[in-house]
C-alpha cells in the first residue's frame, strides 16, 4: 500500500517532536530553575536579551521570546523592584519605554551567563573535535532552514565531485572577473589536491555552500603550523552574493580553528579582491604584509592578513 504525502509529513513531524524532547533534556530546560539559581529559564532568557541588546521594549521581548504580555509585565516589575532593570524613554517616541539592565543587573546576570557557557562547553567536551564541528554545522543548518532569511542556503561537508567543481569555478570566475589566466586554476588544483591527499580531520576542514541544490561557494581551513591555521580558497558565486554566505564561511573557519586549538589564523589574498578583503576586515583580520608580484598573467599586490583567535 502506498504512503500518502500527508502520512509522510506526519512521520516527519513526529521526528521533529522527538528531537525537540531529546534536545530539551540535553540542555536542562525541564529544570524548574536554571543552573540552581533563583531565576527561572524564562527570566534568564529575558536577562540575556537585555544584556546583549540594549534599548529593547516590552513589546520587543514579547514578540521575540513568544511571551504573554501580562507575564512579562510581572517579571519586569520584579526586576525593577530588585534594582536589576530600569526604564528610559525612547528618544524617537516618548511614549515608548526602553529597558536596560542596571549595573546590579549585569553583575547578577554575568555568573549565570558564565555558568551556562560552562555547561555547554562540558557537553561539547564529550565529543571529538570533528564531532563538535559536525554538531555546530547541523545547528546552523537548522537555523538557516527554519529562519526568516530568504532565499535560504546551507553549509555542508564536501561530497564526491565537489572538489573538481571548486577548482573549475575558481578558474572560470577569476578569469571572467579579473582576467587571470590558467596559472591560477593550476594553483587552486594543487591546493585542493594537497588538501585531499593529506587531510587531517582534527586540524583541517572544508565547507561547501549550497543553495537550491547547487554549489554556490566554499572555503578551506588548513594547518600552517602547530599554532596557526590558514584560510584558503574562499569563493561565492555571483548569483549568491549579498546573502551573507562569505561572512558565514569565514565564521565557520574561525569557529573550527578555535575548537582545534589554533591560536592564530592567516590568509593570503590580493589587493584587487575588494569584496573578499571587506569580509576579512569585518571578521577581525588585519593586513600585516603586502608584496607586488606578477602572477596569473597580471601585475598584482599580494597581501597577508592575520588575526589572533
Amino acid at each position: 500500500m502506498s504512503v500518502s504525502s500527508d502520512d509522510r509529513l506526519k512521520e516527519r513531524a513526529e521526528t521533529v517532536r522527538h528531537f525537540n524532547r531529546f534536545y530539551t533534556r540535553q540542555i536542562g530546560v525541564l529544570h524548574e530553575h536554571l543552573l540552581e539559581s533563583e531565576f527561572s529559564l524564562t527570566e534568564v532568557r529575558i536577562l540575556y536579551e537585555l544584556a546583549h541588546r540594549p534599548g529593547l521594549t516590552s513589546a520587543d521581548l514579547c514578540r521575540e521570546l513568544g511571551l504573554n504580555a501580562g507575564y512579562l509585565s510581572r517579571v519586569i516589575s520584579g526586576f525593577e523592584k530588585r534594582g536589576l532593570l530600569e526604564k528610559t524613554r525612547s528618544e524617537a517616541d516618548a511614549r515608548v519605554a526602553q529597558l536596560q539592565l542596571t549595573d546590579a543587573g549585569r553583575s547578577t546576570f554575568e555568573p549565570l551567563n558564565l555558568a551556562s557557557r560552562h555547561e555547554v562547553m562540558t557537553m561539547l567536551g564529550r565529543l571529538s573535535l570533528p564531532e563538535q564541528q559536525q554538531l555546530i554545522d547541523a545547528m546552523r543548518q537548522i537555523e538557516t532552514l527554519l529562519g526568516e532569511r530568504e532565499p535560504s542556503y546551507i553549509l555542508r561537508d564536501p561530497r564526491p565531485g565537489d572538489m573538481g567543481w571548486i577548482v573549475h569555478r575558481h578558474g572560470a570566475l577569476y578569469a571572467q572577473e579579473y582576467g587571470w589566466n590558467a596559472e591560477f586554476e593550476a594553483l587552486v588544483a594543487e591546493i585542493v589536491a594537497q588538501f585531499v591527499r593529506e587531510f587531517d580531520a582534527r586540524a583541517e576542514h572544508c565547507w561547501v555552500a549550497e543553495k537550491d541544490g547547487q554549489v554556490v561557494g566554499s572555503v578551506f581551513v588548513v594547518r600552517q603550523d602547530e599554532h596557526t591555521a590558514k584560510l584558503r580558497l574562499l569563493y561565492v558565486e555571483p548569483s549568491a552574493r549579498g546573502l551573507g554566505i562569505g561572512k558565514r564561511l569565514v565564521e565557520q573557519c574561525l569557529d573550527f580553528a578555535r575548537l582545534a586549538g589554533y591560536r592564530k589564523m592567516v590568509l593570503w589574498t590580493n589587493s584587487v579582491l575588494s569584496e573578499a578583503r571587506h569580509i576579512y576586515e569585518k571578521a577581525g583580520f588585519a593586513m600585516v604584509e603586502a608584496q607586488p608580484h606578477h602572477s596569473f598573467g597580471k601585475d598584482l599586490v599580494g597581501e597577508i592578513w592575520a588575526r589572533e583567535l
